[in-house]
């Protein structure tokens, strides 16, 4: 079959099993929305407010599905609104497929109009990225971009197709998935491509290894990331737990990879994490590091985190092994794969030291969140749970970036894989409503619950639109203190109080702003209105509409733990 290059790019999206793309047309990508049109009954386009939203749409999409997720913007300004997007997509390692139109081929290095040169622009946040210059090599480097995407540790790749590589003609045939995915030639280039090997690098040595520093451990400790949640790992971090008796701490991207309620699970550790993770962690003789990376909002300073333990570290990432905590053993490959084998070859440890310890530490955190709980007021673990209470866990929670985002992470009963986005690398403030849209349209029997802040709000606002005009029903829960939160936090204690341009003068009336997008609004500023704002988003999400709930809470409401003049976890 003889088809245009546009043509070709839509067919081949269809072969990879891409049933949505989001993005914004222009001048540069004209003949693929065109091809868009014409295939509109097999692929379906989503029209986003401004591009850098397409990226976080195609990103939450990802997160929630395991799925690629793709997006499509023009040259120039179109292409440079992607990065942010991309950016965070490779922090968090989110398979993403960014495609970008770019000036013909005789203009490029012309400084023609719109042209940028987004190869080179987005070289440090992608995985790979291609300049397509001849219609002929198309279909082939988009099967090639989605196995780099997927392959190993997941991320972003861009293709740039100037305009006259998608007007271009030439002879196409569906592709074999099998063919080119198990051991192909194209499959092996890929992997050449991203320098990483696929999952399966361990050895039945490196089991053995691990097992035998497990079983030597009295008080082994679980630090588990996001690649678990990846690797679809956690009834086998559940099973290692149990077998050790060894709590299980994790990080903000680990969120669900094991259920809030396992009675083992000590929730999130670092910075802004439970008393019961960050005092255990130090107490232990042997961290089981899975798919994490020793991020520093984790460590601190990486020589005073766990410094009477021994570091066993599970990854898919070479990369990420012994680049910011050193270890004293460690296994390369995919978490599943590798905590099955070691569970295999491992024996009942001896009697661990930690008794009944875990409990009283979590303990410890129970009655906090209780105390914060007590009272009138709208305290965030209050907020956090009542939410869950009428909402339900079994729910998608995206947050944005801030206080109300660790708020989150702390209080909200995360119960299954997948059901925690956020933008936990790049902190990308304007995350959420993209990544929410993305993720409903993933997953269309969950419920998406977008929890934001009135910051992060201000920047993604407008994509209300899209909900409405896609008819993507989405609970929009904003945290209101009139204020950056959580910069203003730090400038409260690292700044005495000097409280440098975190104040948000000239905030919108958030239930009119809904309202003028069509979105039913509530505001609450007590328990008995949060209560009944929480019912009537419900009624509304029921009837497939989204909801907008303000919660306004006080000023000077703070996150702890934050240890001041920076001590274990500050700057």
């Amino acid at each position: 079959m003889r088809f245009s290059g546009s043509r070709i790019l839509i067919e081949s999206l269809i072969d990879e099993g891409v049933d949505t793309v989001f993005g914004i047309p222009g001048a540069s990508v004209l003949n693929i929305y065109d091809e868009l049109y014409r295939q509109r009954k097999r692929i379906r386009h989503i029209l986003v407010t401004h591009e850098q939203h397409a990226a976080h749409a195609a990103d939450g999409y990802a997160r929630a599905s395991g799925r690629t997720g793709v997006c499509v913007a023009t040259s120039g300004p179109g292409a440079t609104n992607l990065i942010t997007g991309i950016a965070a997509a490779y922090m968090d390692s989110s398979p993403l497929v960014a495609i970008t139109g770019n000036v013909p081929l005789h203009l490029l290095g012309k400084d023609s109009f719109q042209e940028v040169d987004i190869a080179g622009v987005s070289m440090p946040v992608v995985k790979h990225n291609w300049i397509v210059k001849d219609v002929a090599e198309l279909s082939e480097v988009i099967r090639e971009a989605f196995i780099v995407a997927r392959i190993g540790r997941p991320g972003p790749v861009l293709i740039d197709i100037p305009q006259d590589v998608c007007a271009a003609e030439t002879e196409w045939k569906p592709a074999l998935q099998a063919a080119w995915e198990d051991g192909s030639v194209l499959g092996a280039r890929a992997q050449r491509l991203t320098g990483r090997a696929e999952a399966a690098t361990f050895t039945p040595a490196d089991i053995a290894a691990a097992a035998a520093l497990i079983e030597k451990a009295s008080r082994p400790f679980i630090y588990a990331g996001g690649g678990v949640n990846l690797s679809g790992a956690g009834a086998e971090l559940c099973a290692l737990a149990k077998k050790c008796g060894a709590p299980v701490a994790l990080s903000l991207m680990g969120t669900g990879a094991v259920p809030a309620d396992f009675p083992l699970c000590t929730g999130l550790i670092g910075m802004y994490g439970t008393a019961a993770s960050n005092k255990a962690v130090q107490k232990a003789d042997l961290v089981i590091a899975c798919g994490a990376r020793f991020s520093n909002r984790v460590t601190s300073r990486a020589d005073h985190f766990a410094q009477n333990a021994k570091i066993l570290h599970i990854d898919i990432d070479p990369a990420e092994i012994n680049k910011n905590k050193r270890a004293d053993l460690y296994v390369v490959g995919d978490i599943k794969k590798v905590l099955a084998a070691l569970l295999r070859k491992l024996n009942a440890p001896k009697q661990n030291l930690w008794g009944g310890e875990i409990e009283k530490l979590k303990a410890l955190d129970l009655r906090g969140a209780g105390r914060d709980e007590e009272g009138a007021r709208l305290h965030p673990a209050f907020i956090m749970r009542e939410t869950a209470r009428k909402i339900g866990k079994d729910v998608m929670v995206i947050t944005d970036v801030g206080q109300h985002q660790m708020w989150a992470a702390r209080y909200y009963p995360v119960m299954k894989s997948r059901s925690f986005i956020t933008s936990g690398g790049l902190g990308a403030m304007g995350f959420g409503l993209g990544a929410a849209i993305g993720a409903r349209l993933a997953r269309p029997e969950r419920t998406a619950l977008l929890i934001t802040g009135d910051g992060s709000f201000r920047m993604n606002s407008s994509e209300l639109a899209t909900a409405v005009s896609q008819g993507i029903p989405v609970i929009i829960l904003v945290i209101n203190n009139r204020a950056l939160g959580m910069v203003r936090q730090w400038q409260q204690v690292f700044c005495g109080g000097r409280y440098s341009e975190t104040g948000l003068p000239g905030l919108p009336d958030i239930p009119a702003l809904a309202a003028a997008y069509g979105i039913a609004a509530f505001r609450a500023r007590t328990r008995a209105e949060l209560g009944g704002a929480l019912e009537s988003a419900l009624a509304e999400h029921e009837k497939g509409k989204s909801a907008v709930i303000e919660v306004v809470i006080e000023d000077a409401e703070t996150l702890l733990p934050l240890i001041p003049g920076g001590g274990a976890f500050g700057p």
